[in-house]
């Protein structure tokens, strides 16, 4: 990296000592939209079809077949996309062509990913949402140093992407693994005994309290809602180790909310707090419950709910201690490696985006010529 750093430093004190022009983004490339509504995607599509969401979707025709800058319009707003090849789009993406001599694509996609949202942030119209018009695409200035600079931050830059999306591709086969594991070490047949959630359990749910957001003492414990952690405050309602079994609220009943919480923390009632007796491993019972359908036990229309007495009807199964404590080992080794923020993937790859964000910043950061 220092040694990329200093040819760019050459090359700038040759080919731009006193800086760099910079353009309005409308007069190096073309700026339109596409015509078709989101709904125009089918599954088996031949053809990418972009449109504000964070993954692209499929189409079953195209209408670009070229190098290609796509931007949200709405939505995910500001979200920005490099593509090279046939595609289609939808009418509130905008998609940038037509390239003028000395721009390089990779290199405008950089330079736009840095700091077009924190423009936004000043010029974007509110109404039922966000949004961006035209003008305000067309009107936004980008530096455009000589092509050899901008090759060379290039070449920086990809590695840094190439790296991330490779940590990214080992993250999700890990997950995969993870999750095959999972359901092959907690499925049990015949031999063994499943006892009812109220004979293996405790149940900790008296001690929740919740606490508004403008009533909250700002401090270090973690206050759990039915997904997350919602906050920091002051004090507590347990201390101990719990799994946590979202009440109501959770956000995807496919993979219901369960989490773990260790030492001192925060309850509110949007949660079941509960802990494994002598029989039931607490980090099994945690494993355990991430394999479940919870669909026959929750009541209510829109906004699913996990009572008290249903969740008394949710049998475990109980193998021997020291089985449990075989599968907790492998298991949480796998949650570690894909979930944990300070030793696992999730901590290489954000601290890999750290740097290409702190790296994109100070490489694209130019002095404007002064006429």
């Amino acid at each position: 990296m220092t040694n990329n750093r200093s040819k760019i430093e050459k090359l700038i004190a040759e080919l731009c000592p006193n800086g760099v022009g910079f353009k309005k983004l409308g007069e190096v490339c073309k700026i339109e939209t596409g015509k078709l509504n989101a709904n125009a995607a089918v599954d088996d599509g031949e053809y990418m079809f972009f449109t504000t969401a964070k993954e692209p979707s499929k189409i079953d025709r195209f209408r670009w077949d070229t190098e290609a800058l796509l931007i949200a319009g709405n939505a995910n707003v500001g979200e920005i996309k490099h593509y090279i090849g046939k595609f289609e789009a939808y009418q509130r993406t905008y998609v940038l062509t037509n390239f003028s001599k000395g721009v390089d694509v990779r290199f405008l996609f950089f330079s736009l990913s840095d700091n077009f949202k924190k423009y936004l942030e000043n010029h974007t119209n509110s109404a039922a949402m966000t949004y961006i018009v035209l003008s305000t695409l067309q009107d936004f200035k980008i530096p455009l140093p000589p092509l050899a600079i901008q090759e060379e931050i290039v070449k920086i830059l990809n590695s840094f992407t190439e790296l991330e999306a490779e940590l990214e591709a080992e993250l999700e086969a890990r997950e995969k693994q993870y999750e095959h594991y999972r359901k092959e070490m907690l499925t049990f047949g015949d031999g063994i005994e499943f006892k009812k959630f109220g004979e293996v359990c405790e149940i900790a749910d008296n001690k929740r309290r919740p606490v508004a957001s403008s009533l909250r003492v700002a401090g270090k414990i973690p206050y759990y809602g039915a997904n997350n952690i919602q906050d920091q405050v002051e004090g507590f309602t347990h201390e101990g180790d719990f799994v946590l079994i979202a009440e109501d609220g959770s956000a995807s009943i496919e993979n219901y909310s369960i989490q773990f919480a260790t030492g001192k923390f925060w309850a509110n009632n949007h949660i079941h707090v509960v802990r494994g007796l002598d029989k039931l491993n607490n980090r099994f019972l945690f494993h355990y419950l991430k394999t479940m359908k919870f669909t026959p036990f929750l009541t209510g229309g829109t906004r699913a709910k996990l009572t008290k007495s249903k969740m008394l009807e949710i049998k475990i199964p109980v193998p021997p201690i020291a089985e449990q404590e075989r599968i907790v080992s492998i298991l949480d080794k796998f949650d570690a490696l894909v979930n944990d923020i300070s030793i696992g993937l999730p901590a290489e790859l954000s601290a890999r985006r750290s740097q290409y964000e702190y790296y994109r910043g100070k490489l694209l950061t130019f002095k404007e010529y002064a006429k």
